[in-house]
């Protein structure tokens, strides 16, 4: 009989779950906190254990526009003001590695109106364009 083991505890690069895999030979991994405003996680891990190469990070254009994504789910699900609400720890991961923008986050985190994040993130997309991630 074979009983599946799943890792789980703060997996949160493509090395420590390599490192999961080999060294308890698990049959999956569950990740959490690692995904939470950074949902490319799943595919960096993923690539990493079939090729032993890091993927390059997500740029910007593709964080902005899954923030949008997220914030459309959120505000569906939840409602305008819940939504909006829910969203706020997430802002900071989905930006994280970029210089200077604390005051970007603290815009979003204390937005009102899912117009006003909607500019706030047009104004990082703009602002942050052809910048990479330190």
């Amino acid at each position: 009989m074979h009983i599946p083991v799943f890792g789980n505890g703060d997996i949160d690069s493509p090395a420590k779950a390599l490192e999961y895999k080999n060294r308890y030979g698990v049959d999956g991994m569950m990740i959490g906190r690692a995904s939470i405003g950074y949902p490319w996680i799943f595919a960096e891990i993923k690539h990493f254990l079939k090729t032993g190469a890091m993927p390059p990070p997500p740029g910007l254009d593709e964080r902005v526009d899954v923030a949008r994504k997220h914030l459309d789910f959120s505000v569906q699900w939840k409602g305008g003001k819940l939504g909006i609400f829910e969203m706020r720890r997430h802002y900071a991961n989905y930006f994280k590695g970029y210089p200077d923008f604390k005051p970007y986050r603290t815009k979003l985190v204390e937005a009102g109106s899912y117009e006003e994040v909607i500019s706030i993130l047009d104004e990082v997309s703009r602002n942050y364009s052809g910048l990479m991630v330190a």
